[in-house]
């Protein structure tokens, strides 16, 4: 019950803003004589994979994060650029500059998304019309939007009817809509978890709905039970949260023909160790976790990390501990990927709460670091 005289709360408006084909399209902004053509943005050597694709490309089932082996086999005669990141991360500034003077809470995605709260904002449908227009006037970037009550509805709404969708809906609207999608359409849904709803007889998201709670519950433990209803049912309530404290940075990389020689990988490690530490040190931070990925020709993945009492980005240091793991490790087998990765920096709060234990020389703590690409250190491969 609102209480007299105290004005209602706001309803929440949050919207998803996403850039269509972002690489593509900065690659055709450089080539204009590419529109509509098909072309694929993609590394060279026989496990390169897709970074993006233009719509043309992708009419012929060609997907980001697929082999270019395959993407050309799908649409042969694409044409195929090497990617560019300092060109994506350029336009990418110009684009969030102008949108983060226009809305204050924003929390960026990536280089080409972004959720953004409006609540409160006077007439927000029309401030993001205006916003997104002008954005493509300065960059050339065109942006899909979708608008919501949540970060999850904004989400599936901005993947609509792309290219330069604008799609706003409510919860129940949107519960509707795509009850007949399958689960995995939503996000937080991967396919291992979709894959086990199939099993059950859930193929849908409007089945989902339906299912019983005890069933889930049972099937996929009490909280990830309540979740995955509390999704089908598109109720979320988590913030845009406009300040992100950065977990860890890494830098790997995947040979074009595995590597068995222990002597040749350590030379590699210390070319990416170097590198990652000057990305550190160009951003001021340091970390007192040091990490390495490898992994086997076989597909076997390997972390091992170590953490240390102080935090640095110095290379000699940062080196010396990534060497220590590997040779420890000794890898079994050839080695299709390797990557060093530093963590625990000094603004992390949860690092700092974080017990220090002490590591043998030469072992290194097992621990479970996550490696992936991020916007400082994209994986490439080795020519």
């Amino acid at each position: 019950m609102a209480i007299d005289g105290a004005d209602p709360a706001p309803k929440r408006v949050i919207a998803h803003l996403d850039c269509d084909a972002f690489y593509a399209s900065v690659e055709l902004l450089r080539r204009p004589e590419l529109r509509g053509k098909a072309v694929i943005v993609a590394g060279s050597g026989p496990r390169a994979v897709v970074t993006t694709a233009s719509y043309e490309a992708r009419k012929f089932g060609v997907g980001s994060a697929m082999p270019a082996s395959r993407a050309l086999r799908l649409c042969p005669h694409a044409i195929v650029l090497p990617p560019d990141f300092e060109a994506y991360r350029a336009t990418s500034r110009a684009v969030w500059e102008l949108v983060g003077a226009r809305i204050e809470r924003l929390q960026h995605i990536g280089l080409d998304e972004a959720y953004a709260d409006l609540t409160g904002v006077e007439k927000p449908l029309r401030v993001l019309r205006e916003l997104i227009a002008r954005v493509q006037q300065e960059t050339g970037i065109v942006v899909s939007v979708g608008v919501g009550p949540s970060r999850l509805v904004a989400k599936i709404c901005s993947d609509l009817e792309k290219p330069a969708g604008f799609v706003a809906m409510g919860r129940e609207d949107a519960a509707r809509r795509f009850a007949g999608a399958p689960p995995g359409r939503l996000p937080g849904i991967g396919p291992k978890t979709a894959e086990r709803l199939r099993a059950m007889g859930v193929e849908t998201i409007g089945a989902l709905q339906a299912a019983a709670p005890e069933l889930l519950e049972a099937r996929f433990g009490p909280r990830h039970g309540r979740e995955l209803i509390a999704r089908a049912h598109f109720h979320d309530d988590s913030e845009v949260e406009t300040s992100r404290v950065l977990k860890s940075r890494s830098n790997e990389r995947t040979f074009d023909v595995d590597v068995a020689s222990l002597e040749e990988l350590e030379a590699i490690l210390r070319r990416l160790a170097r590198e990652l530490c000057d990305g550190l040190q160009a951003r001021a931070k340091r970390g007192r976790t040091i990490g390495i990925k490898v992994r086997l020709d076989d597909w076997t993945n390997v972390t091992r990390a170590r953490s240390i009492e102080g935090h640095t980005n110095d290379v000699e240091v940062v080196t010396g501990i990534a060497l220590e793991l590997l040779r420890a490790y000794a890898p079994p087998r050839p080695v299709r990927l390797l990557g060093v990765r530093v963590a625990a920096f000094e603004d992390d709060p949860d690092a700092q709460r974080a017990p220090r234990r002490p590591v043998a020389p030469g072992l290194g703590e097992q621990l479970e670091l996550p490696f992936g690409a991020d916007l400082a250190t994209a994986s490439m491969s080795v020519q």
